[in-house]
């Protein structure tokens, strides 16, 4: 068994401080030239030492294996505000050398039997450690607001349930899925006015602050 997680872990916890630091520049360079950001924000953890023993026993994965068969010991969540944004994103990481695309698993096209929308990225990214560099596996999820609402529910009910919903209660995730994905629908349907003003706003704001800076001195 693994003993010491804390020395397990520091490498994936570098992988996630980075990918956080890179993912969050990519939004900050949108904003610099006053456009429209694909990325809303980015979030990233690394899995509690319950939850991998927990997969290890449900995926029946050998401790041996853990860093080559468990995707997701790093995640990030990348949030966007409209559904082709999801897609704008995956192309950018494409583009991106200094990680390796693995797989992808559309799920917002895909759907799951449950409702489940979002799209996973499972990457090759190197650490570079004092032993030398360590490549390590971590997972990306890409999906809207409303999809993350709904998973974050979903994913504290599972707690509850362990995955055996009542038959009502699977039926009403199911049903707010579909809202949540309309939602999304009406929202990309004015994205252009929903961009336009964000863009006004966002260049006010700049002014404001350029001649609030000027009054200081």
């Amino acid at each position: 068994m693994i003993e010491d997680w804390q020395h397990f872990f520091l490498p994936y916890q570098q992988a996630v401080d980075e990918l956080k630091v890179k993912l969050r520049g990519m939004r900050k360079q949108f904003q610099d030239q006053t456009q429209h950001s694909p990325i809303e924000f980015v979030t990233g953890r690394v899995k509690p030492v319950d939850s991998i023993k927990e997969k290890m026993i449900r995926r029946h994965v050998q401790e041996d294996r853990l860093e080559q068969d468990m995707q997701d010991i790093a995640g990030l969540r990348i949030m966007c505000q409209f559904v082709e944004d999801i897609y704008k994103v995956v192309d950018l990481l494409r583009q991106r050398s200094d990680m390796t695309i693995l797989e992808e698993r559309d799920y917002v096209t895909n759907v799951k039997p449950s409702g489940y929308r979002s799209y996973h990225i499972v990457i090759e990214y190197p650490v570079q450690l004092i032993t030398g560099e360590k490549r390590i596996l971590a997972e990306i999820q890409v999906r809207t607001l409303a999809m993350n609402f709904w998973a974050t529910v979903e994913h504290s009910l599972n707690y509850k349930y362990q995955g055996e919903f009542p038959e009502e209660l699977s039926a009403r995730l199911q049903r707010a899925a579909e809202a949540a994905f309309k939602l999304d629908n009406e929202m990309s349907e004015i994205r252009e006015e929903i961009k336009e003003a964000q863009t006004l706003f966002s260049k006010r704001r700049s002014t404001n602050s350029i001649n609030e800076d000027e009054l200081k001195e």
